[in-house]
């Protein structure tokens, strides 16, 4: 199957930088407003940055790098309005600022002047991506019902593969709109690729056209098999629970050209997701809700992107713009009890996760998430029960369904329950073999209950050729080893793990005690003041590693009774 999900689109897309562009403001009197506005916008406090640059820039209203602060933070706020009056000033300064052209020509996409927008367009010429400029170039030609010139344009998109493909997709969204489903159909069903599955609003639209088609078969099959290789999604289980009770379905994926422009610019956003680019992915997820305000994808990426800039309150509000009679309500209380929990408020988090569970106990990831979060505040017997509620659900547990076996034996071991942890870790390995996390849990497990060693030192040298890349389970390999007096062959293991994880305080220590067993122990001892220097840490003995800088290993751990600490 073609299945290139947005954010696997961030090679194809040129990113452009709309952070902080610095400007020297007018006048003694504005320094003071100009540093607090820098200051804020560097913290990506949008907000009183706006407020501050627009204070300046009633004495300079001519400073291009202070206009483009500015509309960046309105767009930032979701205030693209106030962000359009920036950009119209950016323009008549510099004609061809691409700020300026993004702002003004997603607001006259917005307000359905597609001979406005064509003409901006025409003024942007090759400064905008080239991936957006064709596809908005497409819905323009749509908005003003020439059909012919927008299917060349959607054709004309080439460079790789994919590009081609999301302007053929974008083609079979303007065809199904004409209502020609046939060709919608042929286009979206790809060729000896496969179907152009882009993203989720590639699967959704492809159902609906079948379904327009008559062929709800082939639409159940799409969404039953999308759902079978992930994690539920609200969009996809709506509509197939729509299509299986029975429910006149439409196609409304699009259902004006105005929709179409929404999501090239969505397209756009989710490609530039990253670290380095989240402030331009807002930007165009902000843009691409302005002009369709029922895109709560839109919304959610933008949520999503506030809350990884430490943006809560903003987070929040943009969450709450979601309905509750949309099909994202869920995932938007989910995100919103996430934003609670990393604001410091985790009793808050979970407190809206239980409302949510009881006013929609059938949705399986409502309970997953609630486990999530009573896990991390180690509220463990807590936690179970939800996944518990979350299994119940099931029915016939599929390969993806792993993940529920495994948090809930996470969440039964910790609460002391092992025979419920274990049959959980097998359980999540018969859906999922050799996966690579219930592997080294369930083999680490196994080693500190010294039952089974065998098998588990099996376990976990699965799990690290299933991901040489990671340090903890190098170091459960190493760990399992040294349990097994094996200490010669822990050393190289023990060393790769420090050097993937090198401020990890456990392996630090792990790795010391391996090198006392081997007679290097003066490196034995820099490891333990390695790992005193990183702590504490949750399972690590504070007073126990001290113990052993005195004495050495072998007396400390007399000392510490019959039972061998973990480390």
């Amino acid at each position: 199957m073609f299945m290139i999900f947005a954010r696997t689109a961030r090679a194809l897309v040129v990113t452009v930088g709309v952070g902080l562009v610095c400007a020297t403001a007018a006048g003694a009197s504005s320094s003071g407003s100009y540093l607090a506005a820098m200051q804020a916008d560097f913290r990506d406090d949008f907000r009183p940055a706006s407020e501050y640059y627009a204070e300046i820039l009633a004495a300079d209203p001519e400073n291009v790098g202070l206009l483009q602060n500015a509309a960046v933070m309105s767009v930032a706020l979701g205030d693209v309005p106030a962000a359009r009056k920036y950009a119209e000033r950016l323009l008549e300064l510099v004609p061809e600022n691409q700020l300026g052209l993004l702002v003004v020509l997603s607001d006259s996409l917005a307000q359905g002047d597609f001979d406005g927008s064509a003409q901006m367009l025409m003024t942007a010429g090759h400064t905008l991506n080239p991936l957006l400029r064709g596809l908005v170039s497409g819905w323009v030609d749509v908005g003003l019902e020439d059909f012919d010139s927008a299917q060349k344009r959607f054709d004309t998109i080439s460079g790789n593969g994919a590009l081609k493909a999301f302007g053929q997709y974008h083609k079979a969204l303007a065809l199904a709109l004409a209502g020609d489903f046939v060709s919608a159909e042929r286009l979206i069903s790809g060729d000896a690729d496969g179907p152009l599955h882009l993203n989720r609003g590639a699967l959704i639209a492809h159902a609906e056209i079948y379904c327009q088609l008559g062929n709800e078969t082939e639409a159940l099959n799409i969404l039953n098999d999308a759902l079978a290789g992930g994690v539920p999604d609200a969009a996809l289980i709506d509509l197939r629970d729509r299509i299986e009770n029975g429910d006149e379905i439409g196609f409304r994926q699009v259902t004006n050209a105005k929709n179409g422009a929404a999501i090239a610019f969505l397209t756009l956003a989710e490609a530039l997701d990253t670290d380095e680019s989240s402030r331009i992915a807002l930007v165009h997820a902000r843009l691409a809700a302005h002009i369709k305000p029922d895109l709560f994808e839109a919304q959610l990426l933008a949520a999503e992107i506030l809350e990884g800039l430490g943006q809560y309150e903003l987070a929040d509000q943009t969450l709450s713009m979601i309905p509750e009679t949309s099909p994202w309500y869920a995932t938007a209380v989910i995100r919103k009890a996430n934003t609670q929990r990393l604001a410091g408020d985790a009793a808050a988090g979970i407190e809206t996760l239980e409302a949510l569970s009881v006013s929609r106990p059938d949705r399986i990831e409502v309970h997953s998430a609630l486990g999530d979060a009573l896990r991390d505040s180690d509220e463990f017997a807590q936690a179970a029960v939800a996944y518990g509620r979350a299994i119940d659900l099931i029915g016939d547990p599929q390969p993806l369904h792993w993940i529920l076996y495994y948090t809930r034996g996470i969440a039964n071991e910790r609460s002391g329950d092992w025979n419920g942890a274990e049959a959980d870790f097998r359980k999540a390995l018969e859906l999922l073999p050799d996966q690579p996390l219930v592997l080294n849990y369930l083999g680490y497990s196994l080693v500190e209950k010294q039952e089974n060693l065998d098998e588990a030192l099996t376990m976990i040298e699965t799990a690290v050729a299933g991901r040489p890349d990671d340090g903890y389970i190098t170091d459960s390999l190493g760990w399992v080893l040294y349990r097994l007096g094996r200490y010669e062959e822990a050393v190289p293991h023990m060393l790769r793990a420090v050097e993937l994880t090198p401020d990890d305080p456990i392996i630090n220590d792990h790795l010391g005690d391996v090198l006392w067993m081997v007679g290097r122990k003066r490196e034995a001892e820099f490891q333990w003041r390695r790992a005193l220097s990183f702590g504490p840490a949750e399972d690590l003995d504070m007073d126990l590693l001290r113990r052993k800088l005195e004495v050495g290993l072998d007396q400390a751990t007399e000392e510490a009774g019959p039972e061998d600490p973990k480390g």
